[in-house]
């Protein structure tokens, strides 16, 4: 694979001899996205202030503080959020996902919001019903033409509007759903995390999640998946070429404060885990063959230590890289 040239719109890293390698933080703020490049997306948790999560210092259902995240989101470079969703029953994190959609709009565009839908797997042996069931209350609420006005800010690639799915179990005809959703007025692009080969026709692309590697989590944290990531776009480029890529990057990774943590690890190295995930993307693309969006992974899963709300790097007392909290809507 050539290496990538450096120019301005891709300077995120240093990627060839002459480029100064930034911090982070000043290099997803400095990341331009001209026509061709990649729009940078950021995976938002939308359950704080509800119970059975760790007190982060603000409410997901407090406006201020949602166009506050915005705002400081589009400082970044950032122009959209990818809000994980778990359908109507989990109405804390709904009726996020609306305040998030009116939020955006009550900003006059340019920044969009997206559903990543957690699959249903609390409906054992109706899985496929259940998750239809799910998308099409996504469809009427937020995307479709008989959705409240804040529909407007809902993401759209190419026109058409885009879900993420993480998928959960194993039970789910992906087959059927998809012709559920083609049936939509308005019928979405389906992005599913990772390559399937039994449902190649029921998706328009995919995407990477975080992952240590094939050697698994490090005690250490030195597993920050770069073969990962390298299986995944040679496996877009080789065998998905007419899918839609989405990249990923990451900072690290630490579960601890999570209640279903397993005592997970990856190393942050003060921003360098962030700035390794992006090299291996820009390994395989520039600005002529540029996926459409790339997925920071994520805005603020605290409780997974992903977040790079408040610092991209991890890096305590780090210059120039901690987030400002009260901007970003932190304590």
């Amino acid at each position: 694979m050539r290496p990538i040239f450096c120019a301005a719109a891709w300077c995120l890293l240093a990627c060839c001899a002459g480029c100064a390698r930034p911090n982070p933080r000043e290099s997803l703020a400095k990341m331009q996205a001209p026509e061709g490049s990649p729009k940078l997306l950021a995976v938002y948790q939308p359950w704080f202030g509800g119970p059975g999560h760790i007190d982060v210092g603000y409410s997901s259902h407090d406006l201020n503080t949602l166009h506050r995240q915005i705002s400081r989101a589009q400082e970044l470079n950032i122009s959209g959020f990818v809000v994980n969703w778990y359908g109507p029953r989990h109405e804390y994190n709904d009726k996020s996902l609306a305040l998030l959609q009116q939020a955006a709009m009550d900003g006059g565009g340019g920044f969009a919001i997206a559903a990543q839908y957690d699959e249903a797997v609390d409906h054992p042996g109706n899985a496929t019903d259940a998750v239809m069931v799910d998308l099409q209350y996504l469809y009427d609420r937020y995307i479709g033409p008989n959705a409240p006005p804040w529909r407007s800010a809902y993401l759209r690639y190419r026109g058409r509007p885009v879900i993420f799915i993480f998928p959960k179990g194993s039970g789910t005809d992906w087959n059927r759903v998809r012709r559920l959703t083609q049936s939509w007025t308005d019928a979405p692009l389906l992005i599913y995390k990772d390559p399937d080969p039994r449902y190649s026709n029921a998706f328009d692309g995919y995407y990477p999640w975080i992952q240590p590697g094939k050697d698994g989590w490090a005690r250490d944290g030195s597993h920050w998946g770069e073969d990962y990531l390298d299986h995944f776009y040679k496996t877009m480029i080789d065998r998905y070429a007419d899918k839609i890529t989405v990249g990923a990057v990451w900072p690290g990774f630490d579960d601890s404060k999570a209640s279903w943590g397993r005592n997970r690890r990856m190393a942050y190295r003060c921003g360098k885990t962030f700035e390794d995930t992006m090299r291996v993307f820009r390994k395989y693309y520039g600005p002529e063959n540029s996926p459409p969006y790339i997925l920071v992974e994520t805005w603020n899963d605290y409780e997974e230590g992903t977040d790079i709300e408040r610092s991209i790097s991890h890096c305590q007392g780090g210059s120039g890289t901690s987030i400002d909290t009260a901007r970003a809507g932190g304590r």
